[in-house]
């Protein structure tokens, strides 16, 4: 059977850490010609600079290829059924990324295609983000386990990741978000947490994330988002309230002045950057395990 990459709990827990470890081992620098001959088609409903980069440059290293298939330059924009064209990209390519509007699509695509489908991210979740984020935090600060990580801003498709990644990892998970925009009826994992308090979230955090305030589809709502999460902004002196050591990351894009101060990503405890770069290992790590 066909072995996606969807989600993280889906993929396995093991399995999902078995990546993580062997991104740690790849950004050491062995480049292998494991993919040789092998084509990976990347699929986007949605822009990306970060998804898109890293899964080229990564096929590149390893000795394949990719290329970038707009959705608008495809018969699916055009109304094709989405099995019809899961099953024509799949007789051709050996993997393919899909990052879609909705994660329905992406699961109706993998039901039809005959080879991994990698989710690039969807308004769920966002896998690959995390794989770079557990990388990111291991070789800064080793072993997330029973650590505190504070989430604050959205609950959006990258928290959701993180709830999965609590449960994979064994760290505790605070989710830090307005009342209104907290979700109703979520069941939560007895080490996942979610408060209206920045203070509750940050006291004792060993790492402190966020994301954007107005994602991709939200902007109909950027006044009511803006007014509803003014008191949620990471800046130096807010991430003095989590432990001295503490470290900061941020998926990118960022909004100065938004959900970060405009000196956050300067201050020595932001490794964004780094968390950037592991984009690329993370993805190796994946398109090793899957191809």
């Amino acid at each position: 059977m066909n072995k996606h990459f969807l989600n993280l709990k889906e993929y396995g827990s093991t399995e999902v850490r078995d990546l993580v470890y062997a991104a740690q081992e790849l950004k050491k620098g062995s480049l292998l010609d494991k993919l040789k001959g092998k084509y990976l088609a990347l699929i986007f409903e949605k822009s990306s600079t970060r998804t898109r980069l890293s899964f080229e440059v990564a096929m590149s290293q390893l000795g394949g290829r990719a290329s970038f298939l707009s959705v608008n330059d495809l018969q699916l924009g055009r109304g094709e059924p989405i099995a019809d064209s899961a099953k024509v990209i799949s007789s051709m390519a050996d993997g393919i990324v899909l990052r879609t509007l909705k994660h329905e699509t992406l699961e109706d695509f993998a039901k039809s295609s005959s080879v991994p489908v990698i989710n690039g991210l969807t308004d769920l979740s966002h896998p690959c983000q995390l794989l770079a984020d557990m990388v990111t935090f291991i070789e800064q600060k080793g072993s997330i386990e029973n650590k505190k990580v504070c989430w604050v801003g959205d609950y959006n498709n990258v928290c959701y990741s993180y709830i999965e990644a609590a449960e994979i990892f064994n760290f505790n998970l605070v989710i830090v978000c307005p009342e209104e925009f907290q979700p109703k009826d979520l069941k939560l994992a007895s080490n996942v947490e979610m408060t209206k308090s920045l203070d509750i979230g940050l006291k004792e955090s060993d790492l402190v994330t966020t994301d954007v305030w107005i994602s991709m589809g939200d902007e109909k709502e950027t006044s009511s988002r803006l007014a509803a999460f003014s008191g949620y902004q990471i800046s130096p002196e807010v991430m003095d309230k989590a432990k001295s050591d503490a470290i900061f990351l941020h998926c990118l894009p960022a909004a100065r002045g938004q959900e970060i101060s405009h000196d956050m990503l300067d201050d020595p405890r932001s490794k964004v950057w780094d968390q950037a770069e592991n984009r690329l290992h993370a993805q190796k790590s994946l398109l090793l395990s899957l191809l």
